[in-house]
């Protein structure tokens, strides 16, 4: 446990931040996940939820979460699987 007050402060907006980042990283999991089982199960609102799962990966990669070149990749793979099954 630290002792100086500064370094107390950073450990109570380390645990905010980490929470925060935590559920913004949970949350583009589970977008994806949607959109890849919409894709695979042929659902009718494929499109849209790989257009959700785009957006969310994009917010990710703005606030850091998540490499720009990842979130490409990730982008890039969701379009391919969308497009063949098309």
């Amino acid at each position: 446990m630290p002792n100086i007050k500064s370094a107390k402060k950073r450990v109570k907006v380390i645990a905010a931040k980490t929470a925060r980042n935590k559920a913004a990283k949970s949350a583009l999991r589970t977008a994806i996940k949607k959109a890849n089982i919409a894709v695979e199960g042929n659902a009718a609102e494929k499109s849209d939820a790989v257009k959700v799962a785009i957006k969310k990966i994009d917010q990710a990669a703005a606030k850091g979460l998540i490499h720009k070149n990842n979130a490409a990749r990730k982008k890039s793979a969701l379009v391919k699987k969308l497009n063949a099954a098309g």
